[in-house]
């Protein structure tokens, strides 16, 4: 069963020829390719033609994939990464400073939905803009210890820099979030679980 398999005996078959291995790899990365690209851009458009390149990428280059030097999924982030970057060249649009719920306003409030629930997504919203406002290099250790779930090291693979240098800088970014977002105690709470959820 191909869903058995890792990321990287699937990419491992994908070379060889495997479409079914290939396409079963993309499903099961996709999603958290498109929500980095989506994270550090603000734009749907850029995160939806990162993830179609990254893929593009693999299916063409998968043999430079060295399983020794980090796993696959910080692999495929270090090219989304670079995607990112060079959409963003290219584009200057307003695309930095608008969220997807900003963009879909009238989905803030759902049927049911308590006050906690809006101020949830309330805050939600609001370190969304306070994350797409950080310096590149500190936007990306939020968005991929934080928001992606990657360990320091994987983090640091991806990045291609120091682990002390992902700690460093992770720091530096919830210090700044929590300066931008501390007149919201909802958001405030939000941020002091962010460093919670990152594992070393």
């Amino acid at each position: 069963m191909l869903t058995e398999q890792t990321d990287e005996q699937l990419l491992t078959l994908a070379i060889g020829g495997d479409e079914d291995a290939f396409t079963a790899l993309y499903r099961r990365r996709q999603g958290s390719v498109y929500r980095f690209a989506l994270h550090m851009s603000g734009s749907p458009q850029i995160a939806e033609e990162v993830t179609q390149e990254v893929f593009i990428f693999l299916a063409q280059r998968g043999r430079d994939f060295d399983a020794s030097r980090a796993p696959l999924g910080a692999y495929l982030f270090g090219v989304a990464r670079n995607y990112v970057r060079r959409a963003m060249e290219r584009s200057f649009s307003e695309s930095l400073h608008t969220s997807p719920a900003e963009d879909h306003a009238d989905s803030l409030v759902a049927d049911g939905d308590t006050v906690e629930d809006l101020a949830r997504r309330q805050a939600s919203s609001a370190i969304w803009k306070a994350v797409l406002t950080l310096p590149e290099h500190y936007r990306e250790v939020v968005v991929l210890c934080d928001l992606q779930e990657l360990s320091y090291a994987e983090a640091a693979s991806a990045i291609g820099c120091a682990i002390g240098t992902i700690r460093s800088r992770l720091h530096r970014a919830h210090d700044m979030l929590a300066k931008k977002l501390r007149n919201s105690s909802a958001v405030a709470l939000d941020i002091s679980g962010l460093a919670a959820r990152c594992t070393s």
